[in-house]
């Protein structure tokens, strides 16, 4: 019998070092060292992924200090983690911007158990970046994305084989991720498609008031 697809999650994520070689400045930002966030990792992907499913990817940029930079587990942070999810963590609860429209996302879709039968959300790098003590995204640094590219690569190729939908993936944001996974998809044919979704982080900022209209987007897109 193949592993789960959580199964593979947890393996993969636990096989993770802090060893990448970055640019002068630039630092890892890297959670799976912690025992408590790798116990979230586990009971997450445990609960809602012990099955064979394929599921269609959604890439996020790379963690962040507040999110998943937390709990190991992509645009969810502590709060949402307990509430939403019913894993209980002694995290300090805070709600990160990103996360709180993704709940909202998954709630609208019918609750994490029908949205993750059917939705795997990562992120094109597996790992995060610091400079100056601060969140930095691996494209924000032509040196930096260089330096990662190999790393990026591999994580794709690597979480395909965890059950993906290859006929088409999603990136979370519109801006340089998406431009940067179709051109990397060109080379690599990853997926038969990569189709665009507004940021998180984005449409709290400056469309806080019309944010379900942009729930709506998501609901529209990700029809499976």
């Amino acid at each position: 019998m193949t592993q789960t697809f959580g199964n593979q999650v947890i393996n993969y994520t636990k096989a993770f070092l802090p060893d990448w070689d970055l640019p002068k400045g630039f630092g890892l930002l890297f959670p799976y060292g912690e025992k408590a966030t790798m116990d979230a990792v586990t009971q997450f992907y445990t609960k809602f992924f012990s099955d064979h499913n394929q599921r269609t990817f959604l890439f996020g940029i790379n963690p962040g200090r507040f999110g998943s930079g937390i709990t190991g587990v992509s645009f969810t942070d502590p709060y949402f983690l307990a509430t939403t999810c019913g894993i209980p963590n002694n995290f300090e609860k805070k709600k990160e911007l990103s996360s709180i429209f993704i709940n909202d996302v998954v709630m609208a879709y019918g609750g994490p158990k029908a949205f993750y039968e059917k939705f795997y959300i990562t992120a094109t790098s597996h790992l995060g970046f610091l400079k100056d003590g601060k969140n930095i995204n691996y494209y924000d640094d032509k040196k930096l994305q260089a330096a990662v590219l190999p790393h990026i690569i591999k994580n794709i190729e690597t979480q395909i084989q965890f059950g993906a939908n290859q006929k088409i993936a999603f990136s979370i944001g519109k801006g340089k991720n998406y431009k940067f996974l179709v051109q990397l998809n060109k080379k690599h044919q990853f997926f038969d498609e990569i189709q665009p979704l507004p940021h998180p982080r984005w449409v709290l900022q400056y469309r806080r008031k019309t944010k379900s209209v942009y729930v709506e987007e998501y609901l529209a897109k990700l029809v499976f």
